[in-house]
């Protein structure tokens, strides 16, 4: 299809909001109304939320009313089960805005199927439809009804296209929901939406290094656009799904050109005056080499500024931070009291990384920060497959920026000496700065060197300068004579200013 007919089919089809945080962007504005959609997916993969979540957001959202066909779980069962997600269901059931029709075959095998003919379900569908003056109806699972009726499945297909076509000629948009053998096999076992589907979305919950990842895919969409390619997604309480639609976003965001401070006098001055309002700032360097203190130095002058700081800690305890900032003359716990500063420590295994980027993104709703620290980005690095670190980090810098909000991220190389940590790699062609902290030895001494490697729309100190640390903090001092070549390497490895 030409992108002159996609827009022209677009421009005649009503869209339907699902509700579904960020998976309507996906859908280039939502499902298209009046049409069938597929949900298919491995057992666990989140079919029967989906689907529920499309009901319960018309409702709540659009004033839709909603009717759910059960071919498995019960009634009771799913109304339970979805509690957990905030929704009403049973509130909803009295005041006729959503309705059940219990077709599981354990319970109505010759009331509802009969000799293969589906007349009598569509009948009570239709009635439920109108007892609460449906816009939407879900059918949740078509496996189930096939896997029982193994031996008629083309009777039962052809019953269920009269069901969909039923359905779609009363002004409905229709949802199924169908389970798939494996990840990236058959979309659905029993190959249903070469009959009834308009559109075919595809759940996964793959298992990659000991991990599952959850990613929403949307397959096909008959005679409209669509975002292309796997995206993640996670399961929040009081929230549902929640996907991250990465390729969708836009670069829109507009630059500041106001100045912040880093914490540190002389590091302001070797960037041209302090970060920008609005960028993000990767500090690289081994353990040791001062990434913390510098955080704690950017937290505090944000403070001091009459800003609202927030770090996420992910190696360090609260006990440490306050420990460590008070040997360095910086009083987290006062600032803390003070409503100025929020410390959040996380274990990186606690959760995926989809459900960290929702708790950052929250944290930022809730406080409101001016300015935030995250320590570090390493930690999270180690509990995800490198596609889903760099969507991560993709996510994470757009809502920085969007939000205008000046970030400071650590990565920690494993060479004590040089190199690049896999971090920057992954971070360095999204960051706005990049600081890079070393250790050099010198004689029988081993100092430590701070070089700004990337200052973005901005002169910056290019020099390699040393670094002292004491009781109050960090200091950056003047040039060395002779260094060897420990920032060779990474600074040629990283793109240019």
């Amino acid at each position: 299809m030409t992108t002159a007919n996609s827009s022209a089919v677009d421009a005649v089809l009503e869209r339907v909001k699902t509700g579904i945080a960020a998976f309507d962007d996906l859908m280039m504005g939502g499902l298209p109304r009046r049409r069938t959609t597929i949900v298919a997916g491995t057992p666990g993969s989140g079919k029967t939320v989906f689907a529920t979540q499309f009901l319960s957001q018309g409702i709540m959202e659009l004033d839709e009313s909603g009717v759910f066909v059960t071919f498995e779980e019960s009634p009771s069962e799913i109304e339970a089960n979805m509690s957990t997600f905030g929704w009403e269901i049973g509130r909803w059931l009295l005041e006729k805005r959503f309705a059940f029709v219990d077709a599981s075959p354990r319970h109505h095998d010759d009331a509802i199927i009969g000799h293969f003919d589906l007349s009598g379900l569509l009948a009570r569908i239709l009635h439920a439809v109108d007892d609460v003056g449906a816009r939407r109806v879900v059918l949740d699972s078509l496996t189930q009804l096939f896997d029982h009726f193994i031996a008629n499945q083309a009777l039962v297909r052809r019953e269920l296209v009269r069901i969909a076509s039923a359905l779609k000629s009363k002004g409905l948009t229709v949802l199924m929901t169908a389970e798939r053998d494996n990840e990236y096999g058959d979309i659905s076992r029993h190959r249903i939406e070469e009959f009834v589907a308009d559109n075919v979305v595809i759940l996964r919950n793959a298992l990659d290094r000991e991990r599952r990842r959850r990613t929403i895919e949307v397959l096909k969409m008959r005679g409209s656009r669509h975002v292309e390619g796997e995206v993640p997604f996670t399961l929040f309480e009081k929230k549902g799904i929640v996907a991250v639609p990465l390729s969708s976003l836009r670069l829109e965001q507009q630059s500041s050109t106001v100045r912040v401070t880093s914490g540190s006098s002389e590091l302001d001055e070797m960037c041209g005056g302090g970060f920008f309002r609005d960028s993000v700032t990767l500090v690289s360097g081994a353990t040791g080499t001062g990434k913390t203190l510098l955080v704690t130095h950017f937290l505090g002058g944000g403070v001091a500024s009459g800003e609202r700081a927030l770090l996420l800690a992910y190696e360090e305890s609260r006990g440490q931070l306050f420990r460590n900032a008070r040997g360095w003359g910086v009083d987290f716990e006062a600032m803390e009291a003070d409503g100025k500063l929020k410390i959040v420590c996380l274990y990186p295994e606690a959760q995926g990384l989809p459900d960290h980027l929702l708790t950052i993104r929250e944290l930022v709703e809730t406080f409101n920060p001016d300015r935030i620290a995250i320590d570090s980005l390493s930690a999270l690095e180690r509990i995800a497959p490198e596609t889903g670190f760099r969507e991560f980090l993709i996510s994470l810098t757009s809502f920085i920026k969007k939000r205008e909000i000046a970030g400071l991220c650590t990565a920690t190389d494993k060479s004590l000496v040089g190199g690049q940590s896999a971090s920057e790699q992954h971070i360095s062609t999204l960051t706005d700065s990049i600081i890079l902290l070393r250790y050099i030895q010198q004689r029988k001494a081993m100092d430590r060197g701070l070089m700004v490697l990337k200052m973005r729309g901005s002169e910056h100190d290019k020099r390699i300068l040393r670094l002292t640390i004491d009781g109050s903090g960090m200091h950056v001092g003047g040039p060395f004579e002779d260094v060897p070549d420990v920032f060779g390497e990474a600074a040629m490895a990283g793109p240019s200013p």
